[in-house]
């Protein structure tokens, strides 16, 4: 298992060593002790939740308080998706910046969002199917969005699905009725880089 630190600190790519024979393959998907030993810290399960969208639904920019926020380790068993950490910490090196990590079943790899980061994805075919592994337990209350068409974050989104043919996005009414970087972080939605490096480091 190798794990590569995105350029948003707190976000990394999982690729997993796959182990194939006639009968189809193997691979560890997660370990705590490789993982606590790159992220410095244990990943505390909560709740696991899994999604299936058709190709170009887009799902996010999502987030929750801090703390316990909640982290994310996330996964694509089957299909295809782009998936996005977005830096909405206030006061962050890199607030309002973005990277992404393809995950697939192919390449079969995660990826991890620390407490504070947004996340996004936008489905590349039908029936992309994905397994969110999360730290905390979702609370309706303590969940927010950031518009994922956002000019200030301004993410590229592929305009063509994993088979190549054009891609449509499909936002849900609550996506499209999220508000922008800049209204979030005035109307004091967004975590600050100051308080969710103190919960990370209490872990």
């Amino acid at each position: 298992m190798e794990f590569r630190e995105l350029s948003i600190a707190g976000a990394w790519e999982i690729t997993p060593k796959q182990f194939p024979d006639d009968r189809g393959l193997f691979a560890e998907m997660y370990k705590s002790t490789l993982f606590e030993e790159k992220i410095g810290h244990k990943f505390d399960l909560k709740q696991a939740n899994t999604s299936i969208s058709k190709a170009g639904t887009v799902r996010g920019i999502h987030f929750a308080d801090v703390p316990p926020s909640q982290a994310k380790y996330v996964m694509c068993p089957r299909g295809a998706v782009l998936d996005f950490a977005v830096d909405i910490r206030v006061g962050s090196p890199t607030f309002g910046q973005w990277d992404s990590v393809l995950l697939d079943d192919a390449d079969r790899r995660a990826i991890y969002l620390s407490e504070g980061l947004g996340h996004v994805f936008v489905a590349l075919e039908d029936n992309s199917t994905v397994v969110y592994l999360c730290s905390a337990e979702y609370a309706p209350t303590r969940e927010h969005g950031v518009n994922p068409l956002c000019e200030e974050v301004a993410i590229e989104y592929p305009t063509t699905g994993r088979n190549g043919q054009p891609l449509e996005l499909l936002l849900s009414p609550k996506d499209t009725r999220a508000p922008g970087l800049t209204e979030a972080r005035d109307s004091g939605l967004l975590p600050t880089w100051e308080e969710c490096q103190a919960f990370i480091a209490s872990l």
